[in-house]
């Protein structure tokens, strides 16, 4: 990691609430809490509970003790057993620019690989571009429609890696 001030580690049941706040300040920034969106996901209220489930996994970044975002894998809703799915990747404007999104991207799909995984799916918002710029950069390739039953029918860009 660019600056070692930063720590990703496993999410832990106290960031619950520090991490939905993340998630509806990060979303609602980016006009992303009507219908149809992440945000009103039950999850987001127990990050913690949500990702101890077979197949899953969340890491937070922490500098100083704050929580400033996170990122987690999970098997896809409705898809194919190989085919998980990148979630909740939202980080607090001080931990944006600072290299952090590729570490917990890696962290996230090393363990997804290990959980057996050969392909990640994410979906998005055109909206949100630096992230949709991120995301292709990694290797994530665009998706003409999306993937499973998230039911994140406000989404409106798509995005898949396979290895």
């Amino acid at each position: 990691m660019k600056d070692a001030a930063f720590e990703i580690r496993p999410i832990r049941r106290a960031d619950n609430l520090t991490i939905a706040r993340i998630i509806r300040e990060v979303m609602t920034a980016h006009g992303a809490s009507g219908e149809g969106f992440s945000i009103h996901d039950a999850e987001v209220d127990d990050m913690y509970t949500a990702y101890q489930k077979a197949g899953a996994a969340y890491f937070v970044v922490e500098k100083s003790g704050k929580v400033l975002g996170g990122a987690g894998i999970a098997p896809l809703l409705g898809g194919e057993a190989d085919t998980c799915e990148l979630k909740k990747m939202y980080f607090l404007p001080e931990a944006r620019g600072k290299g952090l999104a590729k570490e917990i991207a890696d962290r996230c799909l090393e363990r997804a690989r290990a959980f057996g995984y050969r392909r990640c799916y994410l979906e998005t918002i055109t909206e949100m571009a630096a992230a949709n710029r991120f995301y292709q950069r990694y290797g994530f390739r665009a998706l003409a429609a999306p993937m499973g039953a998230t039911g994140h029918s406000a989404c409106t860009a798509f995005y898949l890696l396979e290895w």
